[in-house]
């Protein structure tokens, strides 16, 4: 079972590799190879190749968006599944083009920078996904980003670093989300809010300062970062809620359109929530908020 689910993982739909081979910072290593480590609860582990899987939206039903999705796993982890193909498909049935990153995971081993690593897989996506717009019947002005946990940070870190350049390229394509829709997300390093498992992986044990202040990224919202639809549970245990509230107050400080949903229950790692409670009603509220910000109107030019 375990062979037959990592062997089809990734074989429903078209993937596309990011870099074809020239990853940006690289360091080869023969012996890191990427595994799927669980059969219930599907998390890749050790990414060299990051890809990205693209579920096109009906034809009948394409509204001309497209959402770039960065699973959760606390940069340690991909959950592909729960918050991947499982919310991909469920943007498919709002007429949203999908695609779902399979970023590198920080790793000193095979980076010359790992702090930057997932931000690299992170900005060649949107690039590639709005080079191509035309190609997938996509509105190069209609194109966001979603991230769940650790996916979140990457997800608020492309929406708030989408200017710094962080590898050597020609291509001049924005990186800039068109809005991002943040699911539970690991939004700050601060250790006093922080999840801890993540910034570890991310900056290493002992960071300086001025990297923690550079990755918390309710310290870098400005009036260009893209809005925002936010969730969280107040009872999460792994990330405090007080991540997505900075955000929000970030962003009405700084005159950008953002919602934040808390909800009493629910705790983390909910994906969709498919067992109901009262935080399952997040993807009702999402797909109310795409559509009165006019991301599920039909134009594609």
């Amino acid at each position: 079972m375990f062979v037959l689910v990592g062997g089809n993982l990734f074989s429903q739909n078209k993937i596309i590799s990011l870099w074809e081979g020239k990853v940006p910072g690289g360091i080869p290593n023969l012996s890191y190879k990427e595994t799927v480590d669980s059969v219930s609860w599907i998390k890749v582990r050790f990414v060299t190749n990051p890809t990205l899987e693209v579920y096109p939206a009906p034809a009948e039903k394409n509204t001309g968006t497209a959402v770039v999705i960065c699973p959760g796993g606390g940069y340690y982890g991909l959950s592909f599944i729960g918050e991947g193909s499982q919310i991909a498909k469920w943007l498919n049935t709002l007429g949203v083009n999908a695609f779902v990153l399979k970023y590198r995971l920080p790793d000193d081993v095979i980076m010359k920078n790992k702090t930057i690593g997932p931000m690299q897989d992170g900005q060649r996506a949107m690039r590639i996904v709005r080079s191509r717009a035309k190609e997938w019947g996509i509105n190069p002005h209609k194109i966001g980003i979603i991230g769940f946990s650790a996916g979140g940070h990457l997800a608020s870190t492309i929406s708030t670093h989408f200017h710094e350049k962080v590898y050597e390229s020609s291509d001049t394509t924005s990186a800039r989300p068109d809005f991002s829709l943040l699911i539970y997300p690991v939004i700050s390093m601060d250790s006093t809010i922080t999840h801890m498992g993540s910034r570890q992986s991310l900056l290493g044990n002992n960071p300086t300062p001025e990297l923690v202040k550079h990755f918390s990224n309710e310290l870098q919202v400005t009036a260009k970062t893209p809005p925002a639809f936010m969730v969280h549970s107040i009872d999460d245990g792994l990330v405090p809620v007080q991540n997505s509230i900075r955000y929000a107050l970030a962003m009405h400080e700084h005159g950008v359109t953002c919602e934040l949903h808390i909800y009493e229950y629910g705790g983390h790692g909910y994906g969709l929530a498919l067992w109901g409670g009262t935080h399952s009603a997040w993807p009702e509220a999402c797909r109310k908020w795409l559509e009165e910000n006019g991301f599920l109107m039909n134009s594609k030019k």
